[in-house]
């Protein structure tokens, strides 16, 4: 056993006695197994999360930071990057909140996937103490699937087509209000496209006006992009397999205005052995395959802050890096998991079914 192996299986130790102590009348994580302590070597360790839930909403502020949602009305918050408290959204029970973006430890913004009026979005500015309903789906067939923000003012919500073309809608005042957009031949769908609500980052921005969402289900996959903050679209087929309900592209992550990965696959396949991955080098015009370790369903790929050239991918495949831009890939474990997010290169969470939380413990992702 190495020296960092052995630390780490310290650590582990540790942390799973402070969880303990953190969360009474809950069973600590399973982190005595040796094996499974070596695996989180160079992956993931466990924290407690308070909750059952699954979770696929993940904000990441800072080192210390982060904010996490999912069904059940689930919204958790860690201040100091090991204990997560639940935090009450009244009325919001039986809303399964899929995604959300904080911008500091007192705000943030949380949306709702569902149909019709199920999709609303929710905003706190005093940590979760209090909630206001800011919007709701007016559209009975509509769905929305994510939320991001360029800064803390300016954001946008991606949902399913409505009468044949996706919803999109922008904020200017950090989620207060919120205004469709209208680009009816941009926004245009295929029969059966639509979006995958799994993990809040089927929709991603980039720099100060680039945005991109991507579909599944339909005979193509495809990346739609915009360059002017959301108000016209252009659509590029991405050789990623779709075709049936559950396939296609179910995340896209771009480091800047031009190079970006898309990453996907067959949620009720996780295994299987198919294209999982594409990367463009022109902001989504073009893509190429681009495999993605480990094989199988990804739910997420995200650049990692602060490394331009990392990426990390996870899904119910498990979970991987790349240090060189999506072109070569390292597998992480085999955990499941929904969604991960990044404050630098050394610190990340990870979060998925049955209230799963880990904290990054793997190598550091590249330079700051």
């Amino acid at each position: 056993m190495t020296k960092r192996a052995a630390a780490a299986l310290l650590l582990a130790a540790s942390a799973g006695a402070a969880l303990a102590q953190q969360a009474p009348g809950l069973p600590p994580p399973p982190l005595s197994a040796v094996g499974q302590a070596l695996v989180q070597v160079s992956g993931w360790q466990l924290q407690a999360s308070g909750t059952t839930a699954e979770l696929r909403g993940l904000s990441v502020v800072n080192d210390t930071v982060a904010w996490a949602s999912g069904a059940k009305g689930t919204v958790l918050r860690t201040v100091d990057g090991f204990t997560w408290t639940q935090l009450a959204v009244p009325d919001a029970g039986a809303l399964d909140f899929r995604d959300i973006h904080a911008v500091d430890a007192n705000t943030a913004v949380v949306m709702s996937a569902g149909p019709g009026a199920a999709s609303r979005i929710y905003r706190t500015t005093d940590g979760g103490a209090s909630w206001k309903l800011q919007a709701s789906n007016p559209d009975a067939e509509g769905f929305w699937d994510a939320i991001a923000f360029w800064d803390a003012r300016h954001g946008i919500m991606f949902g399913d087509p409505v009468q044949g073309a996706f919803q999109v809608l922008l904020t200017e005042d950090g989620g207060a209000t919120w205004q469709p957009v209208s680009d009816p031949k941009g926004l245009a769908s295929l029969p059966s496209e639509g979006a995958f609500a799994a993990s809040g980052t089927c929709l991603t921005v980039a720099g100060s006006g680039d945005a991109w969402f991507a579909t599944g289900g339909a005979e193509n996959a495809r990346v739609f992009h915009s360059s002017d903050r959301g108000r016209s679209w252009r659509a590029a087929a991405v050789p990623i397999p779709a075709g049936a309900p559950a396939r296609g592209i179910f995340s896209v992550g771009f480091r800047d205005g031009r190079v970006g990965l898309a990453a996907g696959g067959d949620y009720k396949e996780t295994s299987m052995a198919t294209v999982n991955g594409a990367r463009s080098e022109d902001g989504g015009a073009t893509w190429t395959t681009a495999p993605i370790l480990p094989t199988g369903y990804m739910s997420v790929v995200m650049p990692v802050r602060g490394a331009p050239d990392a990426f990390v991918a996870a899904g119910l495949a498990g979970s991987g890096y790349s240090t060189d831009g999506g072109k070569n890939w390292t597998v992480l474990d085999r955990t499941p998991i929904n969604t991960v997010g990044f404050a630098s290169p050394a610190v990340g969470w990870a979060v998925g079914p049955k209230g799963l939380v880990m904290k990054y413990a793997g190598p550091i992702l590249g330079k700051k």
